[in-house]
């Protein structure tokens, strides 16, 4: 589901530095299978892809889900805390509420940002998987090189561009011309990626002389696109209708099982997480709930609209993280959480030290410092200097001007004086 959201933020760049470096991965893993096992799939390159990305992660989730353990502990008592100031908004209230959640943090060793920090390392990875499943092309060069011919030719035709913009604004590749370059041979590329086999018709309409090279580019297209019978490269809703107008029952199943493991998968891999314990009279609790099953569905309906291939990278990274979850759990279920809060601490202690001096050492240090700030006080000054220094100071206060804060403080001592010796008399 993170593709949808990745489109508009594939140029940012942080996540277009991830796609690069997730590209040359890519790219090593069709050499590597070309090369040495002579297979040329891009199906089989996204699995083996999904699966390395996924396991290069398995830190970041296992801290994750530690985390959703602890917060089903700490839920409880964080609602507790939540209800006893609410409706209180003034700032006091705020901080003392403030302060009671951190104590219970600090309690269980963890902060509030516990289950956010691996999260958000692991999205822009997420966003950055987007562009590279969608436009393998521009990363992986041995499939570059498969449409370089027809692009050369295509280049080649007077008035091109504009023949180009026209096929490519239109569905299924829907690149606007203001936002691509269509005089570029790499654009093209990325066009003619998102081709299908009416798209190919109509190019090969529009500019004749492009038979020949279309008819071998997209043999080699479809053996680079064919996975179990299925073209990544189109949509299962195009293969669907296709196959219902045929009357083919084989092309009706290949059409559909792409999106419906897509959405099994995201279900099953969502009900594997630990659900911490929420008050199911908050109205967000009851959203996220929905989601659980909302998401899924969606799932499936992008799995029909969009290109199979990503519809494959969502089924197999939803395989990968249920059976990582599976394996988490078995592994998180062998630890009891006071197993979980002693290291949660002992983690929270050493970040501490890091930072500066350990508790401990303060506390010793605070100590030692007063002691021997007393001692130095005891031995520079004597008793009989003190006294000394105590009737000066008496004797200012008395002569002390009208006015100053010497003959305030004086009037002061004189009123408590006078009350004390009033309170001496009622008692007598």
């Amino acid at each position: 589901m993170y593709g949808v959201l990745a489109a508009g933020y594939a140029d940012w760049p942080i996540i277009s530095q991830i796609s690069w470096l997730l590209g040359k991965l890519m790219n090593e893993i069709y050499n590597v299978m070309n090369g040495v096992f002579g297979i040329q799939n891009i199906g089989i390159c996204i699995i083996i892809f999904t699966i390395i990305i996924y396991t290069l992660m398995i830190p970041l989730t296992i801290k994750q889900q530690k985390w959703s353990k602890m917060s089903s502990v700490m839920n409880p008592e964080i609602q507790k805390v939540q209800k006893k100031y609410a409706n209180k908004k003034d700032q006091a209230t705020m901080l003392k509420q403030q302060e009671e959640m951190q104590t219970i943090y600090e309690k269980y060793g963890t902060s509030p940002t516990g289950g956010c920090l691996p999260l958000l390392i692991q999205m822009p990875v997420l966003f950055a998987l987007y562009p590279v499943i969608q436009n393998i092309p521009n990363y992986v060069e041995g499939i570059k090189n498969v449409y370089t011919p027809v692009v050369s030719q295509i280049m080649a035709t007077d008035n091109f561009q504009k023949i180009m913009e026209k096929i490519g604004t239109e569905k299924p590749v829907m690149m606007s011309a203001s936002s691509y370059d269509y005089s570029k041979a790499d654009t093209l590329v990325q066009v003619l990626y998102k081709f299908q086999d009416s798209t190919w018709n109509t190019l090969v309409e529009k500019i004749p002389s492009l038979k020949d090279a279309v008819e071998t580019t997209t043999q080699t297209i479809g053996h680079l696109n064919s996975f179990v019978g299925i073209n990544i490269g189109e949509a299962p809703f195009t293969m669907l209708m296709s196959a219902i107008k045929n009357f083919s029952i084989v092309g009706i199943i290949l059409a559909v099982i792409i999106p419906v493991m897509a959405g099994l998968t995201q279900f099953i891999s969502v009900k594997l997480q630990p659900q911490p314990q929420v008050d199911t009279s908050n109205p967000m609790a009851n959203s996220m709930k929905t989601m659980t099953y909302t998401m899924p569905l969606f799932s499936v309906f992008m799995g029909f609209t969009l290109p199979a291939g990503l519809g494959l990278y969502w089924a197999i990274s939803a395989i990968v993280r249920s059976v990582q979850q599976f394996a988490i759990n078995k592994y998180l279920a062998k630890k009891s959480t006071e197993e979980l809060i002693a290291e949660n601490q002992k983690k929270a202690a050493k970040k501490r030290e890091k930072k500066g001096t350990s508790a401990k050492t303060i506390n010793k240090m605070a100590t030692t410092s007063t002691k021997s700030v007393d001692d130095k006080k005891k031995s520079k000054m004597s008793d009989a200097e003190r006294n000394e220094r105590l009737k000066k100071a008496e004797q200012y206060t008395k002569n002390a001007k009208p006015g100053s804060l010497a003959s305030k403080a004086n009037l002061v001592s004189k009123y408590n004086s006078g009350q004390s010796t009033s309170d001496k008399k009622d008692e007598s």
